[in-house]
């Protein structure tokens, strides 16, 4: 390993030469390219991760210099791959360069793919703040490509972390867009009860019992099928306990679909939340009484 690293540091300081010593503008900028490029390969096979960023970010200055934005885009996300091994902040800064370059040369699809990364990384990192930003311009761009799956895919990271952080409008809102989208897809149809499930969790979250009941009627507005699932005796029986005030009813219910679908962790959580709030107004009608 070190070696390799010694190897790498050669081939850092060739192309820095390369770049102060007299020679053909362009050229010597692609040469040095091609330097950094090999002092990047040696730092990455001596797993020194920290200097295969830097050598890639000087390999997209070069390209810069030669006005060839693709590569130094690439080149960036070069250095943002070796970077996730160490630093997120450091790979989230060199993706943004790349989304940035690619944006400049209509790249659109590209910019899209690593906005997605991005708001992947700060998932990673817990900061749902910034990944829902991140994942809200990436189903912008798909958007503009008309890259389906990809637009709902992120709009659903979207709805989810809105969730998360209480934000459960506009959760319902994203929810309920996209299962309307979906309807009419001959793909994307069966996956809008699971959408219409996610959107109802929310609304439970909310505990307006009107409002969860009228979102009900609104589902089976969108998908006639849809009182026909388990996924809408769930939510019904959720409102019903809820209208009740009975947090064994509720508890019930979740296990019951829970016995036959298994329940994601977010989807959990949020039941978790749920219950809590209802267990908490419980005690309250006790302790009047």
């Amino acid at each position: 390993m070190a070696d390799q690293t010694a190897k790498g540091e050669e081939f850092e300081r060739k192309a820095e030469k390369k770049l102060t010593g007299w020679g053909i503008f362009g050229s010597k900028h692609e040469d040095a390219a091609d330097l950094y490029e090999k002092a990047a390969n040696c730092f990455k096979l001596g797993k020194n991760w920290d200097k295969a960023g830097v050598v890639y970010t000087k390999k997209a200055n070069c390209h810069l210099k030669s006005d060839s934005k693709h590569e130094a885009a690439s080149a960036y996300v070069d250095a943002a791959n070796c970077y996730k091994k160490i630093s997120a902040q450091d790979a989230v800064e060199s993706l943004n360069q790349a989304v940035n370059l690619f944006l400049d040369i209509g790249r659109l699809n590209m910019a899209a793919r690593y906005c997605k990364e991005i708001g992947d990384i700060y998932e990673q990192e817990q900061n749902l703040e910034k990944s829902m930003d991140y994942f809200e311009r990436a189903a912008d761009l798909f958007l503009s490509e008309e890259v389906t799956t990809s637009v709902n895919q992120c709009k659903q990271k979207v709805a989810q972390f809105a969730a998360q952080l209480e934000q459960y409008p506009k959760a319902v809102e994203i929810f309920e867009a996209i299962a309307r989208h979906s309807i009419n897809n001959s793909l994307l149809k069966y996956g809008v009860k699971g959408i219409l499930l996610n959107s109802g969790i929310c609304e439970i979250c909310k505990g307006d019992i009107v409002a969860i009941n009228n979102a009900l009627e609104r589902y089976q507005d969108l998908d006639p099928t849809f009182s026909g699932t388990r996924e809408y005796k769930l939510l019904a029986d959720l409102a019903a306990s809820m209208d009740e005030e009975d947090v064994v009813k509720f508890t019930e219910a979740i296990k019951e679909f829970d016995s036959m679908t298994r329940l994601d962790p977010w989807k959990t959580s949020l039941l978790l939340r749920a219950k809590t709030a209802l267990k908490a107004k419980e005690d309250d009608e006790d302790n009047l009484t």
